[in-house]
């Protein structure tokens, strides 16, 4: 009963007063039905005898003599063909209901992970289980859509359990307890699989992730696998999973199989043990008991029906219980965003006294750097200094484990994080290309505007890609596959510089974003990085140190501090460290 509420509680949260009419809608199916069946004795009794023993079976009885219909064997074929219909009518409105029903669930749950996503802590994505994410938002969202849909059956099948109890006590209690009770006794029977099946949905769901986490990785490390020649070993891991979820999967079927195989044969065998206890204990003529047998029937048929959906739903309610944890952690894990609306940069950006940590391990350490507007500042240092890290927190996508950022005098955690977002451009050494045309990647789904056609141009004349689009049989409405594959590094590079530029931001961050680059490209794209100084202000992070030189100032970063910094040539002549740099690069 506890986990029920539980169930119910979770889908109440995504329908709210939706459940109350899918609750009512399946009763008023059942009492239809009921009542239809009901009818059936009169006009069983008008043919053996006649019309005047009719009335004697009590829920007949109440309904004809309720409408105030002569139970004429005209009226009563009249009253069953009136009762099926209307059930007809509300069966198509019971479907109708549910079907409405799951799409809006999920819809909601789809968007309302999204936006978690979105809303997701950064430090806490890192640190995330890949392959539990995709799983989540693809296979589980499926079988979520199936716990739907098996929970409000097994729930539609109770609703008409009891309409049929109800109304076969009213015929003839005894015989109901009877049967009841039988009926109630074979529950225990089923508990022992319900218990199974639920353990082996939980396995299932981590099985699932483990899979999805090992084939992300097939595919993004495929060229390295194919070409190390480790792609067999690894494919014979993920088989081992595959088999691992088929084992799974098949013990779940198996006790579907025994549940749907007990449904016919209990139900038989109640019904006999209560007619015989009825007729050889309790002296009853089996002709008195034909309603309640009828309506009893009806009820076990559909109570076995529901353990059945009941246990369909257990199979997948692993995955419901996963979505659900999955929600909960997103919204734990939410990064914290302030309500002013950042409107741009006017005067400086300041870091004051900034240390970050991931863990326990400390990656920056009382940072005091100060950026003014329009300034094109460096940050160099050895592998691990820290350089990323402070980008990651100057973007914002990081936050100071101690100290403040202030943007203009105010604190960076005051403001809403969007749209601090939008007016900053980052382009890394990974660049992110989508599957779909050059214009689409550059202006990112823009109207196809004679504005933003100009502002296209603008962004890839100034990432010197002008030229090698034009060359293309068409031009900007090439497609370029998945993560443009059939782009150079070079290339994505310049296209992903391009993007940043389209959006016209005021803080534009490039880590290493011309690593991928020939000598005469990354040339050709810092002198056009060098026509923007002044009109925006630029971060840049890079190891080949010649491509700095025109920095308005260079931050040294070793082991988490800033060891110096200056223009190149004042760090040429008073940092030890710089030069160091310097002479390793034969510069």
């Amino acid at each position: 009963m506890k986990n029920n509420l539980q169930y119910f509680s979770y889908f109440y949260n995504y329908l709210g007063y939706r459940l109350l009419i899918t609750f009512f809608v399946s009763l008023f199916v059942g009492l239809l039905d009921g009542v239809g069946l009901a009818l059936f004795i009169p006009l069983l009794k008008l043919v053996a005898t006649s019309a005047e023993g009719a009335g004697e079976d009590p829920v007949s009885e109440l309904v004809v003599n309720y409408l105030e219909i002569p139970p004429t064997l005209v009226n009563i074929l009249l009253l069953i063909f009136v009762f099926f219909a209307l059930k007809g009518v509300a069966k198509f409105l019971e479907g109708f209901v549910r079907v409405r029903y799951q799409q809006y669930f999920m819809r909601k749950i789809r968007i309302s992970n999204i936006d978690l996503l979105n809303s997701y802590d950064y430090k806490n994505f890192i640190k995330a289980d890949v392959g539990r994410i995709q799983n989540t938002f693809t296979g589980e969202v499926g079988k979520v859509n199936s716990a739907f849909r098996f929970y409000f059956k097994a729930f539609q099948y109770g609703v008409l359990v009891v309409v049929y109890v109800s109304m076969a006590f009213f015929a003839d209690p005894l015989f109901s307890l009877m049967v009841v009770t039988g009926g109630i006794l074979t529950n225990f029977l089923f508990t022992f699989l319900y218990k199974r099946t639920k353990y082996l949905s939980r396995k299932l769901t981590s099985e699932n992730h483990i899979f999805q986490d090992l084939l992300i990785q097939k595919v993004a490390f495929f060229k390295y696998l194919k070409t190390t020649g480790l792609n067999i070993p690894y494919s014979k891991k993920l088989k081992r999973n595959i088999r691992s979820l088929e084992g799974l999967q098949r013990k779940i079927g198996i006790i579907d199989s025994m549940l749907a195989a007990l449904r016919e044969p209990v139900v038989v065998l109640i019904i006999v043990v209560a007619i015989y206890l009825q007729v050889v204990f309790f002296d009853q003529n089996v002709g008195l008991i034909l309603l309640s047998l009828l309506l009893l029937y009806r009820a076990l048929t559909f109570f076995m029906a529901m353990q059945e959906q009941w246990n369909f739903f257990l199979g997948v309610s692993g995955s419901m219980e996963n979505m659900e944890k999955f929600s909960e952690e997103l919204k734990v894990g939410r990064e914290s965003s302030g309500s002013q609306i950042f409107q741009g940069l006017r005067d400086k950006i300041r870091l004051d006294h900034v240390s970050f940590q991931y863990d326990s391990k400390e990656v920056l350490k009382d940072i005091e750097l100060e950026i003014r507007k329009n300034e094109t500042v460096a940050l160099v240092g050895e592998s691990g200094s820290g350089k990323s890290t402070l980008i990651g927190i100057i973007s914002g996508l990081l936050k100071p484990s101690k100290g403040n950022y202030f943007i203009d005098k105010q604190n960076v955690s005051e403001l809403e994080n969007t749209s601090l977002s939008r007016h900053i451009g980052y382009v890394s050494q990974d660049v992110n290309i989508f599957n779909d045309t050059i214009y689409n990647n550059v202006t990112f789904w823009a109207e196809d505007t004679s504005e933003n056609r100009e502002k296209f141009k603008q962004a890839v004349e100034k990432a010197a890609i002008y030229n090698f689009i034009k060359g293309l049989p068409k031009e900007e409405e090439t497609f370029l596959g998945n993560n443009g594959i059939n782009l150079s590094g070079g290339q994505k590079q310049r296209l992903a510089i391009a993007r940043e530029l389209f959006k016209k931001v005021d803080l534009l961050l490039l880590d290493e974003a011309t690593s991928a680059l020939d000598g005469e490209t990354e040339a050709t794209i810092q002198q056009n990085i060098d026509r923007l100084k002044g009109q925006m202000t630029i971060i840049i992070i890079a190891h080949r140190l010649a491509t700095i030189k025109s920095a308005d100032r260079i931050v040294v970063l070793k082991n988490g501090k800033i060891q110096a910094m200056g223009s190149y040539k004042e760090l040429m002549t008073d940092s030890e460290v710089f030069q160091e740099m310097i002479e390793f690069q034969n510069l």
